[in-house]
């Protein structure tokens, strides 16, 4: 591990507003300490809390802080040395209703309670093309983001992925979730919506490449019986042949 990776690890370590708890760390500490207990010990209000799964470098999670004082907001990753940058950030700029949580997201219920959460955010996730099992917006995942939505809870998927944007549009569907807003374009579209304006920096990358940026909000509600997987054919991402770096013509600082 290099030494700039280090004095990162080791400023998380001195932000009150990161929580590092990988797997083995929440098992020897007997549980998280402020699962059902976020509004009340650490935001102190009662304000809505989005999360945002694997926030990358936080850009997400400081931009939506800054737009909306009047919601909580947590970004998720299992990598530190990229949450760094956020959570600098946000913690030099004072921001109250930022933190950060360096964890698994399979961990999700662990750290969250029934109902904690009003809002989902899942920008630019791995496609997994091959995994079903792993995509963010499969059933397994829906499953476990509905234990800790509130009633009306929400998903927000933004992605530059047309393999996980037909197959996140073709599920929901099935399972007749839902929709508040769907675009495979959403620039193009000239969907004015500052939400969705807020760009990451892999984000700035596809953009450039003259790829277009997907974007789905839908209610993941559970039918009774649990959800169907969509069966068709969806042809793979071409350009996911290259690693991010190699493809943006850039590689990304850590």
């Amino acid at each position: 591990m290099g030494k700039n990776k280090l004095a990162k690890f080791a400023e998380m370590e001195t932000l009150p507003h990161v929580f590092q708890y990988p797997f083995a760390v929440l098992q020897s500490a007997g549980g998280f300490p402020l699962r059902g207990r976020w509004h009340a010990d650490f935001f102190r209000n009662d304000r809505p809390i989005v999360i945002e799964l694997g926030c990358g470098r936080g850009e997400y999670t400081v931009g939506l802080g800054k737009r909306f004082p009047e919601k909580n907001f947590i970004g998720i990753d299992i990598k530190g040395a990229r949450m760094w940058a956020g959570a600098k950030e946000s913690h030099e700029t004072g921001m109250s209703n930022v933190a950060f949580l360096r964890t698994d997201i399979e961990l999700l219920d662990r750290f969250f309670s029934e109902g904690e959460v009003a809002e989902i955010w899942i920008t630019f996730p791995d496609p997994q093309m091959k995994k079903v099992s792993k995509r963010l917006t499969g059933s397994r995942f829906l499953s476990l983001y509905n234990r800790v939505l509130s009633p009306g809870g929400r998903i927000h998927l933004k992605t530059d992925s047309p393999f996980l944007y037909t197959y996140t549009k073709a599920l929901v569907e099935l399972n007749a979730l839902p929709v508040h807003e769907i675009t495979a374009d959403l620039y193009g579209n000239g969907v004015e919506n500052e939400i969705l304006g807020i760009k990451t920096y892999y984000e700035q990358q596809w953009l450039e490449r003259g790829l277009t940026i997907k974007y789905i909000s839908f209610d993941p509600c559970e039918p009774q019986g649990g959800y169907q997987e969509p069966d068709i054919e969806i042809e793979p991402d071409s350009y996911r042949s290259y690693n991010r770096s190699r493809h943006s013509g850039a590689a990304p600082s850590e």
